[in-house]
């Protein structure tokens, strides 16, 4: 069984064929995904597709891309849906230093806030981190914070040794799989215990499908990917991440959870 821990199969490029898209991942071994709002209708949708199937968790965030908009109004809204029983996590939220769409002062106080929204709701927090890994750890230092899985991880091998140090999980996607990506490197070190597996779907497709829209049938092969890289069964990698991620959301495994 598979467990895709970051979708965004809300997206518009799957208003033509989303139940399809949804149905070909359970048809293909994914048994959970969690579908991550990244702003206020998407956080709402993601709720409205958790409570429609009952495989599918939400998580409810404000993405840095989306902190310019911030207004109180969204700090409560977000506490009603974190109050959804479907609701297993914050995020995605974080800095994004890439694009730099809002001021990063500003991401920085959004990022602070939700990160305590978390805290007082005690849910895990999914973060979004591009190119501001300095920022983002120091954050999350100063916060305190718990629980909390780093996504599509872009760091170096020394930000995931403070990562895990710290209790952090880390989640690789399709970049696993691209010919340039050095992500292949960190994981060889990261215990198969730390980690989930993620498409961030629709962006970020694995090989062979590059190019093409990705989705979570796809998920399987991130696995394989792993599986090449610690050099163990894919039957290996499916069973551990499925639990580590049962784990960090606090779902109920249908494979018995091991203590980390």
């Amino acid at each position: 069984m598979l467990f895709d821990t970051h979708t965004h199969v809300n997206h518009e490029k799957y208003d033509l064929d989303r139940e399809d898209t949804i149905q070909r991942a359970f048809d293909n071994r994914v048994d959970r995904l969690v579908e991550v709002g990244f702003d206020l209708p998407s956080s709402e949708a993601a709720v409205t597709l958790a409570r429609r199937y009952p495989k599918i968790y939400c998580a409810i965030g404000v993405h840095p891309h989306d902190a310019k908009t911030w207004t109180p109004t969204h700090l409560d809204r977000l506490a009603e849906l974190a109050e959804d029983e479907n609701s297993v996590a914050v995020g995605e939220i974080g800095l994004d230093y890439h694009y730099d769409l809002s001021p990063r002062d500003t991401q920085q106080e959004v990022f602070r806030t939700q990160i305590r929204l978390a805290q007082k709701m005690d849910l895990p927090i999914v973060i979004h981190d591009r190119d501001a890994h300095e920022d983002v750890m120091r954050v999350l230092k100063e916060e305190n914070a718990r629980n909390v899985l780093l996504h599509c991880f872009s760091g170096d091998l020394e930000m995931a040794k403070i990562a895990l140090k710290r209790g952090y999980m880390l989640a690789f996607g399709g970049s696993l799989t691209f010919k340039k990506s050095v992500a292949p490197d960190i994981l060889a070190h990261i215990p198969l215990s730390e980690i989930v597996i993620e498409t961030d779907c629709p962006y970020l497709t694995p090989a062979p499908y590059r190019g093409k829209r990705n989705e979570p049938s796809h998920i399987l092969y991130v696995a394989k990917k792993v599986a090449e890289v610690k050099n163990v069964s894919l039957q290996e990698v499916e069973e551990t991440t499925y639990r580590n991620a049962s784990r960090f959301f606090r779902i109920e495994s249908e494979i018995p959870i091991k203590e980390r």
